[in-house]
């Protein structure tokens, strides 16, 4: 008896799938003058794959990166985000879920670490993973893990990483960033400021990350670093010709 083979087409779940966006930065300082940055924008990113942001200085990589985290509000479009199973705009969304996503799906490194002064570095990289509900010793014991790994100097824990150093504060981010391995991860440059050794750990945790079905949206300077990691680069000069003008 012949063997029938499952022939099945396994579809990548989509993870952010954005849809005609449009925005517009309005200087009210410079007599109202309008500055587009991009129009009709459509990006999907999939479960399990990387997507760098490529384009000049000025091309909107890290206004797009600020809109998926609804830091921004658009002028137009659909912000798709999957959350507890279901796609929900963030762009209409109410605050109260928009924060939701935001704590439970979206996970963000900026270019800068942002945090409340005199709060510890390791209070700063466990707070997410309280903020889900995870015990205190355990996620003190995560947090730990997380700067050990990325050559965060254990005698800085108790610190507050206002004084530290540019490459010693962009660990300090990532490891806030990746402490909750959340499903939806947005990269303003990971590994701006780190040495090699450094930086080949942050392409480490994107590939687990990666391999735990998590969705990434990168902004990497560093060819080599976005080679290493990036399925597919999105060019946002389209969005520029698109739009007619740079922001």
């Amino acid at each position: 008896m012949a063997t029938k083979h499952n022939t099945e087409t396994i579809i990548p779940q989509t993870m952010i799938d954005v849809s005609g966006l449009a925005k517009t930065f309005v200087l009210h300082t410079q007599g109202s003058a309008r500055i587009s940055v991009f129009e009709n924008l459509s990006l999907a990113v999939n479960a399990g794959e990387c997507v760098a942001l490529d384009g000049p200085s000025g091309a909107g990589k890290s206004t797009l990166m600020r809109i998926l985290y609804a830091n921004y509000r658009i002028d137009r479009g659909v912000i798709h985000v999957r959350h507890d199973g279901e796609m929900v705009d963030l762009a209409s969304s109410a605050p109260r879920l928009m924060l939701d996503v935001r704590r439970r799906t979206l996970g963000y490194v900026s270019q800068f670490l942002r945090v409340i002064p005199r709060v510890s570095t390791l209070d700063v990289v466990a707070e997410p993973l309280r903020a889900l509900g995870t015990e205190e010793t355990e996620a003190d014991d995560r947090a730990r893990t997380m700067l050990a790994r990325l050559n965060v100097p254990e005698r800085l824990w108790g610190l507050a990483p206002a004084t530290f150093s540019g490459g010693e504060q962009q660990r300090v981010n990532v490891a806030r960033g990746f402490v909750a391995e959340l499903p939806v991860l947005l990269l303003d440059e990971p590994t701006a400021s780190l040495d090699a050794i450094n930086r080949q750990c942050v392409l480490s945790l994107i590939d687990e990350a990666k391999a735990r079905g998590a969705a990434v949206i990168g902004i990497f300077h560093d060819r080599e670093v976005r080679d290493a990691v990036a399925d597919r680069v999105f060019d946002m000069r389209e969005t520029l010709a698109a739009s007619g003008e740079a922001a």
